[in-house]
């Protein structure tokens, strides 16, 4: 049985928050989740929570209890930030893939501005359902 993050009808006023689960690798593109998710928390203060997938699955589960969305956003295909919210019975509501949305997967290499600001606005405008490899 999976778990949904619960999401009470909401109160004129009241905003909805959103945690954010990102990619614990460290390539670039695991690394740029992990900065858009930061950048997000800070353009729109308490709207935003954001956890790394390192964190255990129980962490991860009792964290995104109190959220109304559950965002993951994965670096690469490979799809760690999902595998990891699968294990603690939490279904995403959003899936973003950073390499689905066009970011080479470049090993070390340093990760750009644009890629982060490409990443940020996929989260601020809701994201998108990719595929995941089965691994």
């Amino acid at each position: 049985m999976r778990l949904r993050v619960q999401r009470d009808l909401l109160t004129e006023g009241e905003i909805m928050t959103s945690a954010l689960v990102t990619c614990s690798g460290v390539s670039n593109t695991g690394k740029l989740t992990t900065q858009a998710g930061m950048i997000v928390m800070q353009r729109k203060p308490g709207m935003f929570q954001c956890m790394n997938c390192k964190q255990s699955a129980e962490s991860l589960r009792t964290e995104a209890a109190g959220s109304d969305r559950l965002i993951v956003i994965d670096g690469c295909t490979d799809c760690c930030a999902t595998k990891k919210l699968s294990a603690a019975g939490l279904e995403p509501d959003i899936h973003i893939i950073a390499t689905e949305l066009g970011i080479e997967k470049n090993g070390m290499a340093e990760v750009r501005f644009e890629e982060i600001e490409k990443v940020v606005r996929a989260i601020l405008d809701n994201g998108s359902i990719t595929s995941c490899t089965k691994t």
